[in-house]
């Protein structure tokens, strides 16, 4: 077991270190320190919880009072305590790992996520010979209706297993790598956590029944990287329930992750298989400094791109296999959650190209209240559906959120400069032609 297990380690990069990154930190990192930005609830108690959702309610009514097609934006962090999601991600991520350590045992290290399929037979036999699963009991997991029949699983063949943990025979094992020995997956969560789990899922699903209601669509705000594998699962979850026909849902990418492009390809080829609509809102991301604070303090490998342009690169690619999905099936819409002037220009000439028209209602645009109006108002004149994005809470709070926008906007003091210089020309030709109110 230790050698098979220490030659995966090594082609897989350390994966060690890499899971430190989903472990339960009591430093600044896993609050807000040093960060100016979305605030994080950090509380002891469930009623919190559900004050939260109301507030979330009262939110949708009013996003549904305000606008036609409006959305509502939420936080998972204010719906679930954010320890039970530091957890609850570790275990997805250890889930995951496993799949890709089985992947490098078949020679298929460093593939691209959906490249990659296990032949079912190698799979049983190392299943068998690390003692998780004989190939009698193997062999039904690889048989449900939900699996591949191509004698090949792939990582969303592997994740349903982990769903349907519950109608196993036996728990999920996975080896330790530090003991060598196995042990249950899912060994960290305790009946309390269970608990919180139904909860969270509960208050998601009150919260799509009343967008639905209302005409109102519901976004996920992505979160700091420990935080994100379980927020994206339970959205995910939610999107298959409530996506069926429209898209209600939409799950939030940040693009400056190094794997934002697998996380966007992954669930995209789950809502093929399964039929529901992909809603999502592209950003390019809002914890840099804390993302990289706390992995050099806790020892793994930053999750964010190296520079400014990398992250442009990923968000273009992920921005495009949508646009190409919405021409394909129309099964996809997105919300271009960005004051880039440049990434405007690529998606309107990228529509263009794919006959994506403006009245699809498939592709929107939004920007903050107050940022970027030179952005926004010509996308609204032009017939794009365009939405200002509306903070609120305690000034204390929403201010350093501002803040935080401005400064990792490269370049927005020049565009407030030509905001301002718009504003200016427009007062001057007004004057001049005799309209100054019209």
């Amino acid at each position: 077991l230790s050698s098979r297990t220490s030659a995966a380690e090594k082609e897989m990069g350390g994966e060690e270190k890499w899971e430190k990154q989903y472990q339960a930190h009591q430093g600044p990192g896993d609050h807000h320190g040093k960060v100016t930005s979305a605030h994080n609830y950090f509380y002891a108690d469930e009623a919190k919880c559900d004050q939260h959702m109301e507030t979330f309610l009262h939110c949708i009514d009013a996003s549904s009072g305000s606008s036609e097609d409006g959305f509502s934006a939420i936080k998972l962090t204010a719906l679930a305590r954010p320890q039970f999601l530091v957890r609850f991600s570790e275990v997805l991520v250890k889930w995951r790992r496993f799949f890709h350590q089985m992947a490098a045992e078949q020679g298929q290290a460093g593939w691209a996520v959906l490249d990659t399929k296990l032949e079912v037979e190698k799979l049983q036999e190392a299943l068998a010979n690390l003692g998780i699963a004989s190939k009698a009991e193997s062999q039904q997991w690889f048989t449900g209706e939900n699996l591949s029949t191509s004698g090949t699983v792939d990582l969303l063949d592997w994740n349903s297993l982990f769903n349907s943990h519950t109608k196993l025979s036996r728990p999920l094992l996975i080896p330790n790598r530090m003991t060598g020995q196995l042990e249950p997956l899912l060994s960290r969560f305790s009946e309390e956590e269970e608990m919180q789990m139904k909860r969270v899922l509960q208050r998601l699903d009150v919260l799509a029944k009343r967008a639905m209601e209302k005409g109102v669509r519901l976004m996920v705000d992505a979160e700091q990287s420990y935080f994100q594998p379980a927020i994206s699962h339970l959205t995910v979850e939610t999107q298959r329930r409530f996506n069926r026909n429209q898209p209600i849902i939409y799950n939030t990418y940040q693009c400056y992750l190094k794997e934002a492009y697998n996380n966007v390809t992954g669930d995209m080829e789950l809502s093929r298989r399964e039929g529901w609509h992909f809603g999502t809102k592209l950003v390019r991301g809002a914890y840099m400094e804390q993302e990289r604070e706390r992995a050099a303090q806790m020892g793994y490998e930053d999750p964010i791109h190296p520079t400014y342009e990398k992250t442009n690169e990923m968000y273009h690619r992920c921005l495009d296999y949508v646009l190409e999905e919405i021409t394909h099936s129309r099964k996809a819409s997105v919300m271009v959650a960005t004051h880039n002037e440049d990434t405007v220009k690529f998606t309107l000439h990228r529509m263009m190209e794919l006959g994506i028209h403006p009245s699809d209602k498939k592709v929107c645009f939004g920007q903050l209240l107050g940022m970027c109006d030179q952005i926004t108002f010509p996308l609204g004149q032009a017939g794009f559906p365009v939405y200002k994005y509306v903070p609120y809470g305690p000034v204390n709070e929403v201010l350093p959120y501002l803040s935080r926008r401005a400064q990792e906007n490269r370049g927005f003091m020049q565009r407030a400069n030509r905001e301002r210089d718009l504003l200016w020309k427009e007062v001057k030709r007004r004057l001049l032609t005799g309209n100054l109110f019209s």
